[in-house]
């Protein structure tokens, strides 16, 4: 289809993204359940089947500002469908693997589906009318955390009482039908950008990603201070300094690095980078004390299945505070939801001081740390579209989404040396201690509270300008001044 934008109805296209976004997000915990199992399924080392996982996160980070780049330049929309493809085409690949090379295929494939969030959300400011973006850039957003924290239960529940490869046919099945959905409620986008793609930025940005981002999630593996950790993050930043040459002074950069230099837009990145860190750190280590055995005295002897159930919730409530935190970014402004937001992640970990002893108080920890991440993720979307104009708006959007995804791996990289030098011993076996989990959650407060911090100083925005209509769209035909 692709009817204008007149014609179609916003509250169709809105459903039809947040159920994009939650089957996007669902990918990244499929197998999450299946960790301790994939050796012995794929026939390998438990060392070469954390590749599952890695594979995901490169290729979703490498692929994620190529697609937002070509959907500036060959419309949103058109881009969204062709994400879905890899998305399909990686489940079903994971669903017939009987082998470790496969399985890394599949995932790799569907981690090139992320693309399709940022996509998403850029594509609401050329189909919605302004009164209705806002709280629908809230609700997209907040979709990333219900596929989260419901995949987790969803994905146990299936591969305790079925098959594992259900798993990846169902998710091919929820796939196909986002494509469906797509095609026939969500119009055709326009294309805003001119140009070219610009290969060599592509090059250079993938390259460097994949040397930063190897090195960061698996130097706990290799060792810091081994040569290949060593040699991957010191060829990152040569990479990536070059990169950054090239793209000032190419006229169709993959990035533009001018606009993404600006205040609005540079803080707002920093401060998604120390938003994603302060995330991910929580959801690493609930899930572990929700299932160490209470023989530890800290452990609370859950199965994985009752581990995900006692997650869920937070996820629905990230989507039912979507629509608060649209409200205030409408009457204050998105950075006062920003900081908002991050001061209440800042007071959920702080009360896991107290309660991080039972899973009803694990339950609250986790509740109130998405209500935070609920208002933070539905105010950086709007303030990068307020600050970009229309012809970068998918490429900003996927560039920030980048940054989040470079937190979290960060956040891994960190809770995991924590947890790995802070340990007891337990009927033969090395165990993270309780100070080791409360430390961590300790590092996750202050990273919400430095992002808060951050965010203090973005520009003031005029109360009700959040959409990013403001911002007039510029011709992207050479390097800006």
């Amino acid at each position: 289809m692709g009817g204008s934008t007149s014609a179609a109805r916003p509250g169709g296209i809105v459903s039809v993204m947040a159920v994009a976004g939650i089957v996007a997000s669902l990918m990244q915990t499929l197998v999450v359940p299946l960790i301790g199992e994939l050796p012995n399924l794929l026939r390998t080392t438990a060392s070469n089947a954390s590749w599952v996982i890695t594979v995901t996160l490169l290729a979703g980070a490498v692929t994620t500002p190529v697609t937002g780049r070509l959907g500036d330049l060959y419309g949103k929309r058109r881009m969204m469908l062709v994400c879905s493809v890899p998305l399909i085409a990686g489940c079903v690949v994971c669903a017939l693997a009987g082998s470790l090379i496969p399985m890394i295929v599949g995932r790799g494939l569907q981690g090139m589906g992320m693309g399709l969030i940022p996509l998403g959300i850029s594509a609401l400011r050329d189909l919605l009318p302004p009164e209705r973006l806002g709280p629908s850039i809230a609700l997209l957003s907040s979709s990333m955390g219900i596929g989260g924290a419901l995949g987790l239960p969803i994905a146990a529940a299936v591969a305790e009482y079925a098959s594992w490869r259900m798993l990846f046919w169902g998710s091919a099945g929820l796939s196909v039908l986002v494509a469906v959905l797509i095609w026939l409620l969500v119009p055709a986008t326009p294309a805003r950008a001119s140009g070219r793609i610009d290969v060599a930025g592509v090059l250079g940005l993938s390259t460097g990603l994949v040397c930063l981002l190897l090195g960061v999630s698996k130097g706990a593996d290799w060792g810091w201070t081994s040569g290949t950790t060593l040699g991957l993050l010191a060829a990152a930043l040569v990479v990536l300094l070059l990169w950054g040459w090239w793209e000032l002074r190419v006229s169709d950069p993959l990035v533009d690095l001018r606009v993404t230099a600006r205040r609005q837009v540079l803080l707002t990145n920093l401060a998604s980078i120390v938003v994603g860190i302060s995330m991910y750190a929580q959801a690493l280590i609930v899930m572990q004390i929700l299932q160490l055995p209470a023989a530890t005295g800290y452990g609370l002897g859950q199965s994985m299945l009752a581990a995900g159930l006692w997650m869920a919730p937070s996820g629905l409530v990230m989507m039912a505070v979507s629509p608060l935190g649209a409200r205030l970014s409408a009457a204050r402004g998105p950075k006062v939801t920003l900081i908002a937001g991050s001061l209440v992640m800042a007071l959920g970990y702080g009360s896991s001081t107290a309660l991080l002893g039972s899973t009803w108080g694990l339950l609250v920890v986790t509740c109130v740390c998405s209500m935070g991440v609920g208002l933070a993720y539905g105010a950086m979307p709007a303030l990068i579209m307020g600050a970009v104009p229309r012809s970068e708006t998918a490429a900003a959007n996927s560039f920030n989404t980048l940054m989040r995804s470079i937190g979290t791996t960060v956040s891994a990289a960190v809770i995991g040396v924590v947890l790995s030098q802070m340990t007891i011993r337990l009927g033969g076996h090395v165990l993270p201690s309780e100070g080791g989990f409360r430390a961590g959650m300790l590092i996750g407060c202050a990273a919400a509270l430095v992002a808060a911090a951050v965010t203090t100083a973005l520009p003031a925005r005029p109360a009700g300008r959040t959409s990013g209509h403001d911002v007039p769209a510029e011709p992207v035909t050479a390097a800006k001044p």
